[in-house]
């Protein structure tokens, strides 16, 4: 049974729910659409076909991240969202930009992904990037090396539109923290079909806090941090929030959003993962099965609940987790009966903040279904 805070606090979740989705149509998805557009015409641009390929590929597969990640800028005063959009979209771009590239194989896959992915880092600091310093070349351990500046373009284009929301100061550290620990993750688990699992799983041993909680779910909060970077540009729009709110925002998708999205994203991935002989070991490895996971998954969901009471704008960060266990979980319906039982106790603790979510997402996935029978047909 739900306690009474925790009910007030899903009412609020609810309406914050209606409330981004007036505010996302009407002053979010056409800057978000420009965006995309802006960057899909600089990589065209790009003189190397190999990195041109790879930045229209994500910007073509991955645009859904883009769309997404720009609903967090709703929590933004008006005069600020565009601004806010502009860093969000740039910043999920190079994202998914690095996240191509380090998929590639290559010759030292720590230092040359690392490297790339101090790309996000830069995109999210208030440090000056002095021109022509080499701790700045990203690609100088990469074999394709000719992208035009388009690169550097997007983390210029991020920080100068962090230098205009009032609070990015006070997010900042905890901004850079979450790109650094994004990039070791993401950068360490492409490595692992050369180097081992092991080293991912050491590092993720070595960041977990003294609180119990697992390592694992250190590593798939890490995993996806870039959810916590967009919550966190979204409050640097707000000339109100401190350093000690930041801090809030990014224990609070630390500790759930993020995990959450990692687990189900493999949970969703995991049949097609299973058929490839070229699959990487996904982060669902990590964590137990059937009811055992289950079971972490609601624990984790509860405890969001609860924590999210001190967070600023709780309801609304509430309504962003169930709208990402809404994404995955309508996916699985769908799919194998395993799964399927996982997640029914996930989406039942969240009940009822994401039955329109969920409403929505049903509805989404057989539009997308009819359409791909037409293609076919």
């Amino acid at each position: 049974m739900y306690e009474a805070a925790d009910l007030r606090l899903i009412i609020r979740a609810c309406g914050a729910l209606a409330l981004m989705s007036v505010r996302y149509w009407t002053t979010a998805a056409s800057p978000a659409r420009r965006q995309l557009g802006r960057w899909r015409e600089d990589a065209e641009r790009i003189p190397d076909l190999a990195l041109r390929e790879i930045a229209l590929a994500k910007l073509a597969d991955e645009q859904a991240n883009a769309y997404f990640a720009a609903t967090f800028a709703t929590l933004a005063p008006r005069a600020q969202r565009s601004v806010a959009i502009e860093a969000i979209v740039a910043l999920q771009v190079i994202y998914d930009y690095l996240d191509g590239l380090t998929e590639q194989p290559g010759t030292g896959p720590l230092s040359e992904g690392l490297t790339l992915f101090g790309a996000l880092s830069d995109g999210v600091s208030l440090a000056p990037v002095p021109e022509h310093d080499s701790d700045h070349d990203y690609y100088r351990h990469h074999a394709h090396r000719d992208d035009g500046g388009y690169l550097s373009r997007l983390v210029a284009t991020a920080r100068a539109a962090l230098e205009k929301l009032p609070a990015t100061a006070a997010v900042s550290g905890a901004a850079s923290a979450a790109a650094t620990r994004c990039a070791e993750v993401q950068v360490r688990a492409h490595a692992a079909a050369r180097l081992g699992t092991k080293q991912l799983e050491q590092w993720a041993s070595e960041q977990s806090p003294h609180d119990g909680t697992p390592w694992r779910e250190v590593l798939a909060a890490s995993a996806s941090a870039i959810i916590s970077i967009h919550a966190l540009i979204a409050a640097a729009a707000d000339a109100g929030t401190s350093e000690d709110q930041a801090a809030l925002i990014d224990g609070f998708y630390s500790r759930a959003t993020c995990v959450l999205a990692t687990v189900l994203d493999g949970l969703a991935d995991r049949r097609q993962d299973e058929t490839s002989s070229h699959a990487e070991v996904g982060y669902l490895h990590y964590f137990p099965e059937g009811e055992t996971l289950s079971q972490e998954l609601v624990a984790i969901a509860r405890g969001a609940i609860r924590q999210a009471r001190q967070v600023p704008h709780g309801g609304h960060h509430l309504m962003t987790l169930a709208g990402v266990v809404a994404y995955y979980t309508s996916t699985l319906e769908h799919s194998d009966s395993s799964s399927r039982t996982i997640v029914a106790p996930l989406q039942h603790e969240l009940a009822p903040v994401i039955t329109p979510a969920l409403t929505f997402m049903r509805l989404w996935h057989l539009g997308e279904r009819r359409i791909r029978g037409h293609d076919t047909a």
